[in-house]
């Protein structure tokens, strides 16, 4: 449970880059991934909460 935050931004991530290779067409949705990812990265940095 500890680690919930970093296991749905390594998925995330995964997600996109197998999105961004096979499927190139699908463009906007595979970078709200991205996004997402990276907003669950600087909230775990910014705010050092341990969940």
């Amino acid at each position: 449970m500890r680690d919930l935050i970093w296991l749905i931004i390594v998925l995330l991530i995964i997600g996109w880059l197998i999105g961004y290779f096979a499927f190139p067409d699908l463009g906007s949705i595979i970078h709200i991934l991205i996004v997402i990812a990276v907003i669950l990265i600087l909230y775990k940095l910014l705010t050092g909460r341990r969940l």
